[in-house]
């Protein structure tokens, strides 16, 4: 049924919005819970030396988060979003007793599996519930509250961790910080959060988009030159963010830095990346979607050129910053432009299918990381990198053209 509580709108919706918003913290922390010192863990537990080897776990979480975001857009229409973040943080549950208690690495990685999972379904269906109470007008801003939300949690759990890991060891301690988040995640999912499908329903009646009777996959993979321009360079985005995520922290420790100084730097990016979406995914509704997309691309690229250049812990912390900048600027644009372009009803599997391939962008990344590092070494894998994303800004200035 439709009526006056259905209709989008930052304002009347505050309540639900906040409390999404909180939960994709808790989502967020999760993810938070690996990127300082999962890596350390592979050396020093498990005795791991190769490159490729210690980035697999971050292959295995992005190939499965990845398919798991397709199928949380195609069946949060079907079956409803609640439904699915509910779903999502039953995967959620067992993660971190895994890491916590992993005998050998084959647990790491089926934890990334689960982790995976957990990120692929709730995250997406949080962001698609957003977009229906957010409605057209503030779209760009409730997409930055909602990666601010997600990507600070993701820092400040990854401080956290290596602070923790410092003070009393690698294991298991770091890690209860994530029995929290899953069961509180979960509980409000369960019992505070509503379905927002009225909401869509409300706004199909109102959108002038037209509703894409064929392939949604097909039209936001390649047919829809703007839509495919947005994925290709979200999946760099994520390409990038493989790469800092398994390069990183070991690039850091040959540096000389501490396991403290290195869990900040590491920190300081998605620092960055989280608190700036908020101003970022605001002002993309006044600037236009394609220019912030172009220009936080350059940014991420000239930042990942600068960062093998560095040498002390100042410099990695500057440009940690500037990559996170350059993140938060296309993160939630990229998300309000697809919903700008597609019909209400097509919302959720779009933003599946960008999503499927943006996170696609881990493994790639992971897997090109340590493939070049094992064979050259980081600072090559680092570089190359910068100059891939690079490419994909221009190819978003020149490919898109329905957006300004």
């Amino acid at each position: 049924m439709i009526n006056s509580k259905s209709t989008p709108g930052l304002k009347q919706n505050w309540k639900q919005f906040s409390l999404l918003v909180l939960i994709n913290a808790f989502v967020g922390g999760m993810v938070g819970l690996e990127r300082t010192i999962l890596p350390e863990i592979a050396e020093t537990d498990f005795g791991i030396a190769a490159r490729s080897a210690i980035f697999s776990f971050i292959v295995v979480f992005g190939i499965t988060k990845a398919l798991s975001n397709y199928f949380a857009g195609r069946f949060a229409h079907r079956f409803g979003r609640k439904r699915m973040l509910i779903t999502g943080w039953l995967f959620g549950i067992p993660v971190p007793f895994m890491l916590m208690w992993a005998p050998d690495w084959n647990w790491i990685i089926i934890a990334n599996l689960f982790l995976g999972i957990n990120q692929g379904l709730a995250w997406s269906t949080n962001v698609i519930m957003k977009i229906d109470l957010a409605g057209e007008k503030d779209r760009g801003l409730a997409m930055g509250l909602n990666e601010f939300a997600g990507y600070v949690a993701v820092a400040v759990v990854a401080f956290l961790t290596g602070y923790i890991a410092t003070e009393f060891g690698l294991r298991p301690y770091p890690f209860y910080l994530g029995i929290f988040l899953a069961i509180a995640g979960l509980t409000l999912s369960i019992f505070f959060v509503r379905d927002t499908a009225p909401f869509v329903a409300y706004e199909a009646k109102q959108s002038e988009v037209p509703h894409k009777k064929k392939s949604v996959f097909l039209e936001v993979t390649w047919r829809d030159q703007n839509l495919q321009a947005i994925s290709l360079a979200g999946m760099m985005t994520n390409f990038k963010d493989g790469v800092a995520w398994g390069a990183f922290p070991i690039f850091l420790a040959s540096a000389g830095l501490s396991l403290t100084q290195i869990g900040i730097v590491v920190a300081v990016y998605p620092a960055f990346w989280g608190m700036l979406q908020v101003a970022t995914g605001k002002l993309s509704d006044y600037t236009g979607r394609k220019k912030m997309l172009w220009l936080g691309m350059l940014v991420q690229g000239g930042s990942l050129l600068m960062f093998p250049m560095m040498e002390s812990y100042l410099a990695f912390m500057m440009v940690a910053a500037l990559l996170g900048t350059g993140t938060a600027m296309v993160y939630p644009t990229f998300l309000a432009a697809i919903a700008d372009l597609v019909h209400p009803n097509d919302r959720a599997e779009s933003v599946g299918v960008y999503r499927l391939w943006r996170d696609g962008g881990y493994a790639f990344g992971a897997i090109f990381s340590g493939i070049i590092a094992d064979q050259f070494d980081l600072s090559y894998a680092i570089t190359l990198t910068g100059f891939l994303t690079l490419l994909s800004a221009f190819w978003i200035m020149f490919r898109m053209n329905r957006l300004k």
